[in-house]
């Protein structure tokens, strides 16, 4: 059973149904085998492995396949039963799993990069694989002939990705916090955007094709939802994890999006209902309240004789103020803070007591959570990490029993 890190009272919760052990080193990703009570994991110890249930109620691999480098992320396609796995050398390597989940043959090996691959999606659709690497590029490849069909450079490591099938529009994070958006063709590509909002490098990407919107977690603890259908820039900033975001799923059914952080906290943000856009911080040489001068102004500080203050910035009203100016700490939900913020006394005023209602709940899942994977019409999800543990999740109680209602996940 998880337990909840937050003080205020809470009833519905993650319940752990499973713990699958035996990998020697980090599990690295871990997905749920739809309408099947089964897991694929892949780790470090260089293993692909099947897990399915037995009628004791314990996991145990029907399928237990060795490779030769580091096995650092996958892309499964269960229609189909492909399933295409990044290795730490940079090669990505596709079997085919057959029908009783007993069996698994090696199909083809894409050399995808130079280094280690860190995400890829394989669409069906276009029958490419599209992945992004530590060698600072994203490539797609054929799955019919196996060959390149076209790469692009970034300046630091590219670390996550999502694919938007029937556009072609690849997203691609990276180390630097960038997100950029490219439109991919056969032979070229185009580059459309460039979304900046993190202080840190991008850890997780989650785009709904429905709404437009793409989702991101990263090493400044924050998620940021990104409006791409609305064509107006309009961002939306969570913040409520207190470690890197590592894994996200938007569930379209019961709006509402998970998160995952390095530190094992699980959240449940609530995306039904209408928030505020936190505002840009504002720069000044003075407090923007009582106009004393910031330590940098030495004019000011000249000719009023005063010492200069330390700014800070109100996360309301985004003004530039001073120490004394902004005493008071408090939850914002509507723009995301979960967790007291500073705020200057003027906007701590106008908060009142039914606006700091929670609007997502934080759950404890006891181990490093690199990967996660959601089953929405089961309700089930999985999550995995550097503690080499598998973990299955009854997510009913968190998110609704609204999600067994024949939704089929993506």
């Amino acid at each position: 059973m998880a337990a909840e890190i937050h003080s205020r009272p809470q009833t519905a919760r993650p319940v752990l149904l499973n713990k699958i052990e035996g990998h020697t080193d980090t599990v690295n990703a871990a997905v749920l085998i739809p309408k099947e009570d089964g897991v694929i994991t892949v780790s470090e110890d260089r293993t692909i492995r099947v897990w399915l249930k037995r009628d004791s109620g314990q996991y145990w691999p029907s399928i237990y396949h060795t490779v030769s480098s580091p096995c650092s992320c996958m892309s499964y396609h269960h229609d189909s039963r492909r399933i295409f796995i990044g290795q730490d050398n940079g090669a990505v390597v596709e079997f085919l799993i057959s029908e009783d989940f007993n069996k698994m043959n090696h199909v083809k090996t894409y050399p995808a990069h130079q280094n280690r691959v860190s995400d890829m999606v394989f669409s069906l659709e276009s029958e490419w694989v599209v992945s992004t690497g530590h060698d600072k590029s994203v490539s797609w490849m054929c799955t019919q002939s196996g060959s390149m069909l076209g790469r692009h450079y970034f300046t630091a490591w590219a670390s996550c990705l999502q694919y938007d099938h029937e556009t072609q529009h690849a997203f691609v994070g990276d180390y630097s916090g960038q997100i950029t958006l490219l439109k991919l063709e056969k032979q070229t590509y185009s580059t459309i955007t460039t979304l900046k909002g993190h202080e840190g490098s991008i850890g997780a990407l989650w785009w709904d094709p429905v709404q437009r919107l793409l989702f991101s977690g990263a090493s400044d603890h924050s998620v940021i939802m990104w409006d791409i259908g609305g064509r107006k820039g309009r961002t939306l900033l969570l913040q409520g994890h207190h470690e890197r975001v590592q894994a996200l799923r938007y569930l379209q059914l019961t709006r509402q999006l998970l998160s995952c952080s390095a530190d094992g906290g699980i959240a449940v943000w609530n995306m039904d209902t209408q928030r505020e856009e936190a505002p840009q911080w504002l720069d000044s040489d003075s407090c923007q309240k009582c106009e004393q001068p910031f330590f940098w102004n030495i004019k000011q500080m000249w000719d009023t004789k005063t010492l200069g203050l330390r700014q800070h910035h109100c996360r309301k009203c985004g003004k530039a103020v001073c120490g004394k100016c902004s005493s008071k700490r408090s939850t914002f939900p509507l723009m995301g803070f979960e967790f007291p913020v500073r705020v200057c006394d003027a906007c701590f005023d106008t908060i009142k007591e039914e606006d700091r209602t929670a609007l997502a709940t934080f759950h404890e899942g006891k181990h490093n959570i690199a990967h996660m994977d959601m089953d929405p019409s089961r309700g089930l999800m999985v999550t995995c990490g550097s503690d080499r543990i598998v973990k299955i999740w009854d997510m009913t109680q968190v998110v609704g029993c609204s999600l067994a209602t024949g939704f089929t996940p993506r």
